[in-house]
Formats: C-alpha cells, structure tokens, sequence
C-alpha cells in the first residue's frame, strides 16, 4: 500500500463551499421489547461536514455513533431532526450512489473470492463488465489483497476481512467515504495500513467520516471532530480550536550540576525531582505554564547539561475524558 506521512492533511479552506453532510438536532428513541421501553439513543447531536476533509465521530461505546451514522445512511430514520446529503434533506438512489460505507464488521460471503466478490458489489451497483473488471482489479490492489485472490474471504484474517470491506465501499469512487470503526480489532500494522488508504484517498478529493474510539488514530488523521458522550455531541471543530495550548507539565532530564542541585530543584514551588537512570542523572517535572523556564535557569546557572525536555499539552485523550466527566450523570443509552 502507498506510504503516507501519518499526519493530518492540512485543512483547506473549504467553508465557501456547501457542506457534503450536514445533521441538525438529530434524535433516534428506540422502543424495546414488552414493556416498550424507551432508550434514547441520540438525543440532539448537530455538525457538519466540509467538502475534502477527514472528519471524525468519536465517543466511547454506547455514545451514539453508530445509530447517527445508520440514520446518515437511511438504514434507519431519526425520531426528530433532520439531514441533509449533499444539500438534501430526501437524497434519491443517484445521490445515495455517492457515497461509500464500510460497518464496523463488515459482512462479506464467506466462500466468495475477494474479486468474486468485487463483482458481486458491482453487479448489484449496475456497473457493467468491463468497469466491474478493471475497477475490481485496481481495488485488490489498493488495500493490498493481491496475495490473497486464490482463497475463499471465510479464511481471512480480521485486518483482510475490514480491507475487504473497505474495498467494495470504494469500488464504485464515492465522493463521500463514511467508515465504522475502521481500526477496530486490527492490530498496529493493519491500522498503519488502514490510515495510508484514508490519506490516499483524502489526497483525491474525497470526504472521509469515520467513527472511533482509538484517539491517537484521529489525532493523526483528521481536520475536525465532533466527540460524542451518551447521545449528545460535548465538543465540536478543530483539533487546534478545542485543545488547550498552554504547558500542562514540563518533564526535564539532567546531569551533572553543583552538589546541592538535587535540593534546590525540589524547593521550587510545584516540582518534583527523582534519579533518572544515569549516573548524576536527575528527572524533573514542573506542573504550569512558566514552570520549566525556572527549572531550566537554576539548572544550568549551577553547571548542569540538558539531556532532554519535553512539555506536555492537552492532548485528545485529555479532552476526551474531560467531556465524558460532563456528562457522567446523563442517562446511558444504546447505540
């Protein structure tokens, strides 16, 4: 598969443009079992999706992602809101035709041959023969399943099976990609495998969602984000908009220095101070913003050298946690 720097494509500025996907107060209640009982599944979630961008869906299981993809999709239809596709509120086959998707376990036939089953996908999305032939090839080759034409999908491994699935979405060139999951249950080279093919096709042109709970995925991957906690969006944009930039922490390592060092680091107001593995090695870490500049300073006013520094900002996995702390007490819901 084609190497790509695994890191996010600079956003464009696309926001002359018309959203690809646009959800407004979306909320899906489902009613279960004998006593009809109600689980609210989405309960008001609203964003938009730009044109030409990698756009990510994440909450932790039971968030909702699912059930707002499936209601995108038509697969199921939302209780209120409304969402529109391409501009439209009621998309047709043609519009629906634009878009690709993969479900977090793809189902393929289990005896059909991943280019038997390209085929397959074609035929039923009215491709004729020669384009269900060249474009089955040409995707066999893209997610790097070209070793694997001689045996039955069934023998798959669960990283082939989700590229299998990833190509039938991308068989017919979708202008619009919507993934489930994509990195679920792969281990780090397939998910290594699975970024490339998103930035290769985000290089193209297309618009990629894709739901996830795998937070260094998205960090490395996507322009905005709407994050999801128990039905309700809690944050919504760009990375470098919602997370905080100040200095959380500095973490320094030293050696050398005056006898004393050690105690005059330690009296510094928020620092602490422990033997690194070195001989004469001291490890440092000074909680705020400003703290490492004072750390620094004594440090090297008293003959110390710097072996590395390293300031730590909010990062995803941060926010993250701090939005499901918000709503911590919200009824829990399905989805």
């Amino acid at each position: 598969m084609t190497e790509l720097a695994e890191t996010a494509a600079p956003a464009t500025d696309t926001t002359a443009r018309a959203p690809v996907l646009e959800v407004s107060e979306l909320k899906k209640t489902f009613v279960l079992g004998f006593f009809r009982k109600k689980v609210e599944a989405v309960r008001g979630v609203s964003f938009a999706v730009r044109p030409g961008e990698i756009f990510g869906v994440l909450g932790p299981n039971g968030a909702g992602k699912t059930t707002t993809i499936k209601s995108v999709l038509r697969l199921i239809f939302p209780t209120s809101g409304s969402i529109r596709l391409f501009g439209k509120t009621d998309p047709g086959p043609a519009d629906m035709a634009r878009v690709g998707y993969v479900p977090e376990n793809p189902y393929v036939y289990q005896y059909l041959r991943a280019g038997e089953f390209l085929d397959l996908c074609g035929r039923l999305s009215g491709m004729d023969a020669p384009t269900r032939k060249r474009r089955t090839e040409e995707m066999i080759t893209k997610v790097g399943l070209a070793h694997a034409t001689d045996r039955p999908i069934g023998n798959f491994s669960k990283g082939m099976t989700q590229r299998i699935g990833i190509a039938q979405a991308l068989l017919h060139d979708p202008e619009l990609i919507i993934l489930d999951e994509p990195m679920s249950g792969l281990d780090p080279i397939g998910r290594k495998e699975i970024r490339d093919l998103i930035l290769a096709e985000r290089a193209r042109g297309k618009t990629i969602v894709f739901t996830s709970h795998i937070l260094s995925d998205v960090e490395m991957l996507c322009n905005r984000v709407a994050i999801m906690h128990r039905g309700l969006v809690t944050a919504y944009g760009a990375l470098s908009e919602l997370l905080k930039p100040e200095v959380r922490r500095t973490e320094l390592e030293l050696a050398g220095g005056e006898e004393g060092l050690e105690a005059a680091l330690a009296a510094l107001a928020g620092t602490t101070v422990e033997r690194a593995g070195g001989e004469g090695h001291l490890r440092v870490r000074v909680e705020g913003e400003g703290g490492g500049s004072k750390v620094l300073e004594l440090a090297l006013a008293r003959g110390a050298r710097v072996v590395q520094l390293h300031e730590q900002r909010e990062t995803l996995e941060d926010l993250f946690l701090r939005d499901a702390l918000k709503g911590k007490s919200a009824p829990q819901e399905s989805g």
